[in-house]
């Protein structure tokens, strides 16, 4: 059984980890992965249909622990325990909740003290107790005696006779005093664990084409040796086709990985791949996980050949490996008025922009080197611009609403048709 701290409106964890709002979804599926002997049977939920209307969760359903993450951004913006039987929980260090204490309302009221009046939903019969950035919940209909409720006691405020030994039925942190407006927070300094994030990226063109990217770049610089000095620093940096491994190293750092490409599977679509000499070198990525960016370099002349941006959806082939890249790319149309594409564009939109496609797609096949098999299906690339679209099927689960597994190593998903764009690149 999890020992967990709780910091309202900011985080609930040990001193080994530690789940704080505003965390990166690949963070917190970092800390599952690093202590998989001891949290088990995770659950990914996300909607099927309306997957940016919906939060995407993470369910720890042997602990009773549901992590909600705002569905664009992808950072923590709720922590519910849904079952306080199965965790022990601590405030300030003394414990309000174990197998030896019940979390009754007075043992609430002693541990975090006076709060305001609580709610009652009549609806769903639940009794909640709002405190900043915590709030507990009563279920009234388990009880034996009928609480007495008056609506319209003291001056509007709800007299609630609450029965001694009610126990919390769940338990919420988030940011503010209300649950239900809640957002995720900007992400915390103790997240950057001495990355970069990306706050946004904006396409460069002309009326040819993409001419390369305009970074806005997050990191936490410290003071001279202490920790606590710890600030938010805000940079801006561009990089274009063209430029050099040393450009894009002074302007973005070192990359979190170096790919080398073992071999060209869209060269059979150039004009005359058979005329094509071998390159004895290969071309190679730096790899931006952080930023969701991935740069190609041509072997030979070492320069910048490719960008691929990544939207990080659920149910895609390389979901979670990169963070979501927050683009926009203006479009050249012939209406008054300039449109972006972002992230959370639909590919009926683009088309309603740019034109249905002269050509059908290339259909994209991806599997792994230790297994030829890919649970996700197949992709489609569409050429616009001197842009790659490629557009993929919201997938679910073959639970009902997600992916049950193990120790976050075993995902096994089918398809339904419902069109969105999973990442694009240039050339």
């Amino acid at each position: 059984m999890l020992d967990l701290e709780v910091v309202p409106e900011r985080s609930l964890g040990n001193e080994q980890w530690e789940f704080s709002l505003g965390m990166p979804l690949a963070q917190a599926i970092s800390i599952l992965q690093k202590h998989c002997r001891v949290i088990r049977n995770v659950q990914v939920l996300y909607s099927e249909q309306m997957p940016l209307s919906h939060d995407l969760i993470l369910n720890l359903t042997q602990d009773g622990i549901k992590l909600l993450f705002d569905a664009c951004n992808q950072r923590l913006k709720v922590i519910e325990v849904y079952d306080l039987s199965k965790v022990k929980l601590k405030y300030c260090g003394v414990h309000f909740n174990s197998q030896a204490i019940a979390p009754t309302i007075e043992q609430i009221d002693q541990s975090f003290g006076a709060t305001h009046p609580g709610v009652y939903n009549a609806a769903e019969q639940l009794f909640h107790l709002n405190f900043r950035g915590l709030s507990f919940s009563f279920q009234l209909d388990s009880w034996s005696e009928a609480p007495k409720y008056e609506p319209n006691f003291a001056h509007g405020l709800v007299s609630l006779q609450i029965p001694h030994g009610a126990t919390v039925r769940r338990m919420y942190i988030y940011t503010g005093n209300n649950l239900q407006e809640t957002k995720a927070p900007v992400m915390p300094l103790a997240c950057y664990l001495g990355n970069v994030f990306s706050e946004c990226v904006d396409v460069l063109r002309d009326g040819t084409g993409p001419l390369g990217l305009r970074l806005r770049l997050l990191t936490a610089g410290c003071g001279p040796g202490v920790l606590a000095d710890a600030k938010l620093r805000v940079l801006e940096r561009s990089i274009y086709f063209g430029d050099s491994c040393q450009d894009v190293l002074s302007a973005l750092g070192s990359p979190h990985k170096v790919f080398y490409k073992s071999e060209d599977k869209m060269k059979i679509h150039s004009p005359s791949p058979h005329k094509q000499v071998p390159s004895k070198c290969n071309d190679y990525f730096f790899n931006y996980f952080t930023l969701g960016v991935d740069i190609l370099f041509d072997s030979t002349s070492h320069l910048v050949k490719k960008f691929v941006l990544h939207t990080n959806y659920p149910g895609h082939y390389n979901f979670n490996i990169y963070h979501r890249c927050d683009f926009k790319i203006p479009l050249i149309i012939k209406k008054e008025g300039a449109e972006c594409v972002s992230p959370f564009a639909q590919w009926d939109q683009i088309q309603e922009l740019l034109g249905h496609p002269m050509e059908k797609p290339v259909v994209l096949h991806r599997s792994s080197s230790a297994n030829n098999t890919n649970p996700f299906g197949s992709t489609f690339c569409f050429g616009f611009q001197r842009m790659i679209f490629e557009v993929g099927e919201i997938f679910r689960a073959l639970l009902t609403q997600g992916c049950l597994f193990e120790n976050l190593s075993q995902l096994y998903c089918v398809k339904i048709f419902w069109l969105w764009i999973l990442f694009f690149f240039f050339f």
